[in-house]
């Protein structure tokens, strides 16, 4: 099956929710950072997949932006999407939202921008479609992603330069 040149960031679109339990939350009663990432590459993934058709690796995660605490006997909801490409690369954002659920009320507890590469089956990167934006909110992501690509790209060779140090030095002597 050939894949399509062009897809909608719509047809991307996942949304997971959980129930936030005592055994998800920290000392403090919020649900702990490390098991909301873990939603979040989880979501992510879903979506970049649903995007390529092909297995996806996460090469980055730009930010995990912790807005609000999530407490024990809220619903946390992470709805993800791919907001750009590259050759075989995917920006995907994952918004991240508590509903008291006595009340109700909502608000966005955090935001994430994640990247991920198409695999083909011999695990080499592979290309992906062009994501078209159709919404306002859409467009706004898609066009604002070329700044958080040269961002990323800085941020890399600054980790692989960080590395090479490392390599080089022991910071235990």
């Amino acid at each position: 099956m050939e894949q399509p040149t062009k897809k909608f960031m719509k047809e991307t679109v996942t949304i997971k929710t959980s129930h936030v339990l005592p055994p998800d939350t920290n000392h403090h009663g919020t649900l702990f950072g490390g098991k909301l990432m873990s939603y979040i590459d989880d979501v992510a993934s879903i979506a970049a997949v649903k995007f390529a058709r092909n297995m996806v690796v996460t090469a980055s995660t730009d930010s995990v932006d912790f807005i609000k605490p999530i407490r024990t006997g809220d619903a946390v909801t992470l709805k993800a999407m791919v907001t750009w490409t590259g050759r075989s690369s995917m920006e995907v954002f994952v918004k991240i939202t508590s509903e008291h659920l006595l009340t109700g009320e909502q608000s966005i507890a955090a935001l994430s921008f994640l990247t991920f590469v198409a695999l083909d089956d011999t695990g080499k990167p592979t290309p992906v479609p062009e994501v078209v934006p159709e919404t306002e909110e859409e467009r706004w992501l898609n066009e604002t992603a070329s700044s958080r690509a040269a961002h990323r790209k800085i941020r890399k060779q600054e980790s692989k330069d960080l590395a090479a140090f490392f390599s080089n030095n022991s910071i235990n002597e």
